[in-house]
């Protein structure tokens, strides 16, 4: 990144990533999900405003697994929560504590105006995803996911380098509140192999081999993390008319860029596309970020180093 950005679009620091193939493409939670609550008869909504009875913290089982979080059906005033977006700055979300782990085939975009986000199912909600945003961000991968909950990667960040920490951050949302759909693809990059491919059932499709990624003073955020926000920002004239393809991560160690109070991972064209020599953005050539710039919002995307 050279130039300042314009002010209706988001600041590009940080590359892009990608998804984990092992054990990555779980179609099973949102299947198991659909079952479970078309079999499930259907419950009044409490119009309680006082909080839900706690609940446990879910224990492991080695024959069946952690026990489900329990049904919160409180009705919340989503307008009086803080908006989770790219600008957001939120202590009480949660930074990913498994980067490199898997991701379902799952998406997840709120119902209505927006959706409360939980820090844990048994707390209370520490700010709202809303349904549509002008930067994204509102279509997100599920990372696990249970009859009443899933656990979905979010935008934002818990807080600012280099004080706080900038990473991915995750946070719960209820499936009732929520619209789920699947995803044929993710995106998977390999930093020091130099490799992007778009992985999908019918195999791998390389979309590029030489790209140039963050240096060691300002690197590229590795881990899982989803495509944000794809636009064309005439005033980057180092993108010579390619789209800026914006990630849900920012830059693990710098507070903004350019003047600006984010510092957003991108895939992007620009002329020198070699070694580790950006800010933390991906640099490719025009057809490979064309390619990912198809891909629709929300898509997982892994960045292994």
């Amino acid at each position: 990144m050279t130039r300042r950005p314009h002010p209706a679009a988001l600041v590009a620091v940080v590359a892009v990533g990608v998804l984990a193939v092992s054990g990555f493409w779980v179609l099973a939670p949102l299947r198991d999900l659909a079952i479970a609550r078309s079999a499930e008869p259907p419950a009044a909504v409490a119009r309680s405003e006082a909080p839900p009875s706690p609940a446990a913290e879910p224990a492991a089982d080695p024959d069946t697994g952690p026990v489900p979080y329990a049904r919160n059906d409180t009705v919340y005033d989503i307008s009086a929560l803080p908006v989770i977006d790219v600008r957001s700055v939120n202590p009480a979300m949660p930074v990913d504590d498994d980067p490199m782990g898997p991701v379902t085939s799952s998406l997840a975009r709120p119902l209505g105006a927006g959706a409360p986000v939980f820090a844990d199912p048994t707390g209370q909600p520490v700010g709202q995803l809303p349904r549509d945003h002008h930067y994204g961000g509102t279509t997100v991968p599920v990372v696990e996911a249970q009859v009443d909950w899933v656990k979905v990667l979010l935008p934002g960040r818990q807080g600012v380098p280099p004080e706080g920490n900038g990473g991915q951050t995750v946070g719960w949302l209820r499936a009732a509140d929520v619209e789920l759909t699947t995803t044929a693809q993710y995106v998977e990059v390999h930093l020091q192999a130099n490799t992007i491919d778009v992985v999908s059932a019918a195999g791998r499709e390389r979309v590029s081999d030489q790209f140039a990624w963050g240096k060691p003073s300002t690197p590229t955020p590795t881990g899982r993390t989803f495509i944000m926000w794809t636009t064309v920002v005439p005033e980057f004239r180092y993108t010579e008319g390619h789209p800026m393809v914006y990630l849900g991560v920012q830059s693990p160690v710098m507070a903004g860029f350019d003047g600006g109070d984010v510092a957003v991972t991108a895939f992007h064209y620009y002329r020198t596309r070699e070694g580790d020599t950006s800010f933390g953005c991906i640099y490719l050539d025009g057809p490979a970020v064309d390619r990912l710039a198809q891909l629709p919002p929300g898509t997982p995307v892994m960045i292994k180093p």
